[in-house]
């Protein structure tokens, strides 16, 4: 069997403009790229680059995943809030949630 290898730089550009052909916005699109890579580069193969086509560009074909994530805040707390991605890319919803967490745990301590 023969191995090749490409540098994460490379990858990096490569999943990210499929994810933007498939409709993903730009930033949003960063965003999942930098999850799978990060899971690469920790060893997490289960949610690596690997999950590329057979998870994501095939939901985003079929219609069972949104390319556009609408993050939407359901019903808020002081210190916690429901979510919703409306079907939305997961890594982005993630992102959205832990930035919404973090900005509650400055201003109230917890979040």
């Amino acid at each position: 069997m023969n191995n090749r290898y490409i540098s994460f730089d490379i990858l990096e550009r490569f999943v990210r403009e499929i994810f933007v052909r498939s409709g993903v916005p730009e930033d949003d699109a960063a965003i999942a790229t930098d999850v799978l890579l990060q899971a690469d580069k920790l060893g997490i193969d289960s949610h690596g680059v690997n999950r590329l086509k057979l998870i994501y560009l095939d939901r985003l074909k079929e219609g069972i995943q949104s390319p556009v994530t609408n993050f939407e805040i359901i019903r808020e707390g002081h210190t916690t809030a429901v979510v919703d991605g409306h079907h939305g890319m997961g890594q982005v919803i993630g992102y959205r949630s832990m930035q919404l967490a973090i900005d509650k745990a400055k201003q109230y301590g917890m979040g």
